[in-house]
């Protein structure tokens, strides 16, 4: 029996439409719903089970696929399956999540799954600007307990105007690009970059996308009622105490206060909260903390940070003491390591990053292979945090999708300010060796650091901070840099990197409802204070790149050669430019312009006579003689018939001097008047139209002898 199809549409501020499909596909899926938008469908699944999990958190899992079928390709490798998800899958994935996990009820904690599939893809669209939508209706769909419905959005500007959703081409040549995550009434998530953009410029791009997530959201809503809802299931609540509560906050409260206001370092403090849950815990009998051990540890953690917000909002003193706009003490240092080409340490408070900068030529490229787009990257940066930065001791398990996610927001942070015409791969690779608040941001500013100490000449260098935002409604207060424990107490996490010019990244998870445009763009106008105060630090340091890169790093010089010479260069089986690899030392990489019909030459070396050498290969190819010129030769080979002469301003470039040409006496033998090694001037004549050979002779310049009678 055909299936019966329910279909909502949504219609952009340009008139593209995208439409929401729901009965067709996957209807053992708690909800399903097919998003398409041009040619590009998404397919997104959701289950939770009925039982809960024996867990405090929700058990949620968002995953993210792009099918190479999707667009008609194999996978590449050599099992043609997919596998594992790229970091641009890894990347949806956490966008999605963000939005998600907030909305579900705090003491939901049975499994979730939401699968997101690209099905067919579309050049003209980006596939990741949908996920969010296709999740969000999905649920919608579905029986689950979830507070509101939310999409997402991308927006981009492009000479001066707002695209919703822009294709590929034209998110290249904008000068924004962020993702924003929203409900009906809130901003919840924005995530993106810019070409230095102002806040006040931010701010717009986030209203103008939040207008078109309400239209998404509209279309959502007439799908479920068109369906028809369904009764939201019911779950084993959370339990609790409210005598209990009352009896935890009066014995804590004050004394989570004064600890917190007496500005301990991370350890201090962490002892002094863990000593007086100690003399909590001995305050109850036996059979209390069996029966109720849960609930202390919740109704603890909760007066903790209640007392902690009150502590800032009341007196604007924070859990290290600082003011609610002060920066921890900075130190930095550059080349610290010998033998990278770059190197760097940024030290913030108890935040620490070492960075390192390696050079190569374009075959060191990340290279990109996804569905929705192939590419490759010649500026990337790795992240890695590991266990030991924060004093923890915990298994290794290959990069994880933090790493993935903090690794991608400092490489955007960045990547605007390498020049153009940097002829290098550049990889920067963050080690983070103490974390207690945005080591992401200390990553952006090692890295800037790291990058002027390997001699990039860099457009402009750029610090990050990280801020947080603590309001009760009526007050509020901003909070600049913040510690990893007033990431988790705040109601707005972000992150902002940029120059002195403008931003260049950002990333922010927003935890209140109906946080006003005013506050945010005051949030952001104190991080930019906070990112000045950072690049003077930095610029004590460093003040500007170095003007060369390091003694011990290759040295990069390209040279462009028409398409018809790049086969001699190789040689036969790659004969030539092995063997010159070989002799000089240097890595050679040829890679055809088809714009221009040449091929561009790197040479990358780390020894100068090797680089010259190279080149000077690259000009004796490239060597054309001019007719009726004279030049200086060396004999190389003696023949019967003449002898071979190699041009002294072209080594290698070799032609004829034919036994005829040598002097104007006949000569019965070339040994009788040139030896190997012979210097000697020839004039050039162009290619003989007898022969079809090059014509130098050595008689031309030689007095004619008069004739005998």
């Amino acid at each position: 029996m055909k299936p019966k199809v329910f279909k909502e549409e949504i219609k952009l501020p340009d008139g593209r439409i995208i439409s929401l499909e729901t009965g067709k596909l996957a209807k053992q899926a708690h909800g399903s719903v097919v998003v398409q938008m041009g040619k590009a469908m998404l397919l997104c699944t959701v289950v939770s089970n009925y039982e809960s999990s024996n867990v405090d958190f929700l058990p949620l899992t968002v995953d993210y696929r792009e099918k190479f079928a999707a667009a008609g390709r194999y996978p590449g490798g050599f099992f043609k399956r997919e596998a594992r998800p790229s970091d641009g899958e890894i990347l949806t994935m956490r966008i999605v999540d963000r939005v998600l996990r907030p909305l579900f009820p705090k003491d939901y904690h049975s499994e979730v799954q939401v699968m997101i599939q690209l099905m067919s893809h579309d050049d003209d669209v980006m596939p990741d600007s949908l996920a969010g939508l296709a999740a969000s209706a999905a649920i919608q769909l579905s029986d689950f307990p979830f507070e509101c419905p939310i999409s997402e959005a991308r927006v981009s500007r492009l000479d001066g105007k707002f695209i919703i959703n822009p294709s590929r081409a034209q998110l290249e040549s904008s000068d924004i690009d962020i993702m924003v995550g929203a409900s009906e009434d809130s901003v919840m998530m924005v995530e993106g970059e810019m070409d230095e953009c102002s806040e006040e410029e931010m701010a717009d791009a986030i209203k103008f996308a939040h207008e078109s997530i309400k239209d998404q959201i509209k279309a959502q809503n007439r799908l479920a009622d068109l369906v028809g809802r369904k009764k939201i299931r019911e779950y084993e609540k959370s339990e609790e105490n409210q005598e209990l509560e009352k009896k935890i906050n009066d014995f804590a409260y004050d004394k989570c206060y004064e600890i917190a206001k007496n500005g301990f370092s991370k350890s201090e403090r962490s002892s002094s909260f863990n000593s007086l849950k100690e003399e909590l815990m001995n305050s109850f009998e036996e059979e209390e903390i069996d029966k109720y051990s849960n609930l202390i540890d919740k109704y603890f953690n909760k007066t903790q940070k209640e007392a902690i917000r009150e502590l800032t909002l009341s007196e604007g003193i924070r859990l290290d003491g600082r003011k609610t706009d002060e920066i921890r003490p900075i130190w930095c240092e550059v080349d610290y390591l010998p033998s990278t080409h770059g190197s760097s340490i940024f030290s913030r408070g108890e935040t620490q990053a070492l960075a390192t900068v390696t050079l190569g030529t374009s075959r060191e490229a990340n290279k990109i292979d996804m569905p929705s787009y192939e590419g490759e990257e010649t500026f990337y940066l790795h992240y890695n945090f590991p266990p030991f930065c924060t004093g923890e001791a915990r298994p290794l398990r290959g990069t994880s999708r933090r790493e993935v996610g903090h690794g991608n927001l400092a490489q955007r942070g960045l990547k605007g300010m390498i020049p153009d015409n940097c002829p290098y791969t550049v990889r920067v690779v963050s080690e983070v060796l103490e974390s207690n608040g945005s080591s992401s941001m200390a990553t952006v500013c090692s890295g800037t650091m790291a990058l002027m100490d390997a001699g990039i000449q860099i457009k402009r260098p750029v610090s990050g901070i990280a801020m947080g935002l603590i309001s009760d409604g009526d007050r509020y207060s901003v909070l600049s840099d913040i510690l990893g424990d007033e990431d988790h107490l705040g109601d707005m996490d972000f992150k902002v990197t940029g120059t002195s010019e403008g931003i260049t990244a950002c990333q922010m998870d927003i935890k209140i409802k109906g946080l006003s445009y005013e506050i945010l763009v005051k949030a952001l106008k104190q991080a930019k204070e906070g990112r000045l105060h950072i690049l003077d630090k930095i610029s004590e340091t460093i003040q500007s790149p170095n003007k060369e890169v390091k003694s011990h790093s290759p040295k990069m010089v390209t040279r462009r050669i028409p398409n018809e010479f790049i086969g001699p260069f190789i040689g036969p089986g790659g004969k030539v430019i092995q063997e010159l690899q070989k002799v000089t030392g240097c890595t050679i990489v040829i890679n055809e312009d088809p714009e221009t019909e040449e091929g561009i030459v790197e040479i990358l070396g780390t020894d100068k006579e090797g680089i010259d050498s190279v080149i000077a290969k690259i000009e004796s190819l490239l060597f054309k003689p001019e007719k009726g010129k004279t030049y200086s030769v060396k004999v190389i080979k003696i023949l019967d018939f003449g002898a071979v002469v190699e041009y002294d301003e072209a080594p290698g470039n070799e032609v004829l001097l034919h036994i005829s040409e040598i002097a104007w006496e006949r000569t019965e033998n070339v040994n009788d008047v040139l030896k190997l090694g012979d210097q000697l001037d020839v004039k050039y004549f162009g290619v003989d139209p007898r022969t079809r050979k090059e014509k130098v002779s050595r008689k031309a310049l030689l007095e004619r002898p008069q004739r005998k009678d």
